[in-house]
């Protein structure tokens, strides 16, 4: 006999689930038992993963959005409402950085970055509180980083939205526990995704990360979806306001 789903039932929404870190999440949960709405701004990569997905007998729905967008996100609530009335776990993970010196980026990077990481952040959390409510006992999980803790040079912008998300996650916990939902904080160090192809094929870079990483190796997408899975879980359900450091020792260390 199989181990129980620990997501049994549950209706789980993911931003940027297309791909990366997102992905993982979604087929972690859906695995789990979960029905999963993949919203990406990428539509296509969307629907190829849900009917990945549903093609070995998963449940798994795909649902375009730009979280940078408001209509977008009310489309998608909207649309969520309809089909489910409730959602149990909603996890704002999409994210962008642009790498550029402090004192060189332009206002347009800057509204780039923060449009997306913590506006975007700021509009799932907010309009997704009707339904996380209904669910009774809801789960809101926001992707933050280690770097909203830490400096390196080139993420000063991306820095400064995850820090802002780790603030927002804490002052969240507080004002929906009456509500039955729980808010907590993922803090990923670096892991291995399209975002930072560039900067961990550069052998000098990746070897000083590296080296800073205790565990001696960088994070997998899969690494973050088991800790998001405590979140997510009824694992969790005294938790609230907590953030968690996926990252192989690399913040304890530095």
């Amino acid at each position: 006999m199989g181990q129980p789903q620990r997501l049994e039932n549950k209706i789980a929404v993911i931003t940027g689930a297309a791909a990366g870190i997102g992905l993982a999440m979604a087929r972690r949960f859906a695995g789990e038992g979960a029905h999963v709405y993949l919203a990406d701004i990428d539509g296509a990569g969307a629907e190829r993963e849900a009917e990945a997905l549903k093609a070995i007998g998963l449940m798994a729905t795909a649902r375009a959005v730009d979280v940078s967008k408001g209509q977008d996100v009310t489309a998608l609530f909207r649309s969520i409402d309809q089909d489910q009335g409730r959602i149990d776990i909603l996890v704002n993970n999409a994210g962008l950085n642009v790498r550029e010196d402090f004192r060189h980026l332009s206002d347009a990077d800057w509204v780039k970055i923060r449009e997306v990481n913590l506006d975007g952040v700021v509009r799932i959390a907010r309009d997704g509180f009707n339904l996380l409510k209904a669910s009774g006992k809801g789960s809101l999980i926001n992707v933050a980083s280690i770097m909203g803790h830490r400096g390196l040079r080139q993420l000063a912008g991306y820095s400064a939205t995850k820090g802002a998300v780790s603030a927002l996650s804490r002052a969240l916990a507080v004002e929906y526990a009456p509500y039955g939902i729980r808010v907590n904080a993922l803090a990923p160090g670096f892991v291995e995704t399209a975002l930072t192809e560039r900067v961990l094929r550069n052998p000098m870079i990746n070897k000083a990360l590296i080296d800073q990483t205790p565990m001696r190796r960088f994070g997998t997408g899969e690494d973050i979806a088991a800790a998001a899975l405590f979140f997510a879980s009824d694992d969790s359900a005294f938790v609230t306001g907590a953030e968690l450091a996926v990252d192989g020792g690399m913040s304890a260390g530095l």
